[in-house]
């Protein structure tokens, strides 16, 4: 399940590296719950109609993004959260909401990413960022969405995800998150397997870290 949330804006500037502060604010809606601190079957898009100007972006027509859940529970508590207080940071202020139910996925293999996708592996004693371009990409993003998987009790020996690496706008883009830097895809994914497993792929997002608003797609 998915919901869409429409921002209205104060017309101040917000910080490029703000996507801690929207992590807080999903965590402020959701509350102290069993998701937190564990393996998050979640995700979110990052922020829309961002203008840049020299000390961040400015929302002059307002935003949007969208959270999505494997779990209708979990939007039910974000729906609640936001309708006791739908302030978020510097003068964004949710002013509506939009569900939406699980698409049809049957026939479709390929989506857009509503947020950048990472992937990260520990090689020895360093961690590395993985590439839409790395022959390695498509053995982790279905290993990590088949451990996400298994927590919830389905498995599809038919998955297969990809990168369109020859997408002509494919590119790669550094998201500071409270300091550190990560190195992320923006890149469309081609996504094989059962019409569950789709669905759970565009619930809970691909790659590491979907929790912190990596790894959403459209």
């Amino acid at each position: 399940m998915r919901i869409y949330l429409k921002i209205q804006s104060k017309k101040e500037t917000i910080p490029f590296n703000h996507q801690h502060l929207l992590v807080g604010v999903i965590h402020k809606w959701l509350g102290w719950n069993e998701e937190h601190g564990r393996i998050s079957l979640y995700s979110f898009s990052r922020l829309t109609g961002g203008k840049a100007v020299p000390d961040g972006l400015t929302f002059e027509q307002g935003s949007s993004f969208f959270f999505s859940s494997h779990d209708a529970v979990l939007i039910k508590r974000l729906i609640t959260g936001i309708q006791t207080d739908p302030m978020m940071f510097h003068g964004l202020n949710v002013h509506e909401l939009i569900i939406q139910e699980d698409p049809d996925l049957t026939n479709r293999e390929s989506f857009q990413v509503g947020s950048p996708v990472f992937i990260k592996r520990r090689e020895s004693t360093n961690i590395v960022h993985i590439l839409f371009n790395d022959p390695r990409a498509s053995n982790c993003l279905v290993e990590t969405l088949k451990s996400k998987m298994k927590v919830v009790g389905l498995s599809d020996d038919s998955l297969n995800i990809s990168f369109m690496s020859d997408y002509p706008k494919a590119s790669t883009k550094k998201i500071d998150y409270n300091g550190v830097e990560n190195r992320a895809s923006w890149c469309p994914i081609v996504i094989k397997g059962k019409p569950e497993t789709k669905i759970f792929a565009w619930n809970v997002g691909l790659g590491n870290s979907t929790g912190i608003g990596f790894g959403a797609i459209i």
